[in-house]
């Protein structure tokens, strides 16, 4: 019996998720796989979120770059949160050392455009714009 060793658990690659369809969408995903374009469901399902997924690469990568933490001095400006409004975007300001937000900017900019602040070391900003952010400060 001591020869005997127990090989790890393999981890699973992908992780199983449930979700529910109305009756036509279902159907209509039955027929395209009873005509052949797909293998089953789970191949019809996979394929369209993959291909939602590459649709959406450069929002992906454009929110896993804002999300990234920064090291070192970082000034937000005024021109630059009013850029992210005009551009529709929410900054979530992740810091380690110094975030600064520009004496100019106003709270209701900061309410527009910055979606949360994470500081490791010091956040300099008006105590106007640190109230108006204060339930967004972790």
């Amino acid at each position: 019996m001591s020869n005997i060793h127990r090989l790890r658990d393999k981890v699973p690659d992908n992780e199983k998720i449930t979700i529910n369809l109305g009756y036509v969408d279902l159907g209509r995903i039955d027929l395209l796989v009873q005509e052949g374009f797909y293998s089953n469901r789970s191949d019809f399902i996979r394929t369209a979120i993959r291909n939602q997924l590459d649709s959406q690469v450069d929002v992906v990568t454009k929110t896993i770059e804002r999300h990234t933490m920064e090291l070192g001095l970082r000034d937000y400006t005024r021109a630059d949160l009013e850029a992210l409004r005009d551009a529709g975007e929410v900054l979530h300001v992740k810091v380690v050392g110094l975030a600064r937000i520009y004496p100019d900017v106003t709270p209701e900019l900061a309410l527009g455009t910055i979606g949360s602040i994470t500081v490791l070391g010091a956040l300099q900003a008006s105590s106007e714009v640190k109230k108006a952010l204060a339930d967004r400060i972790r």
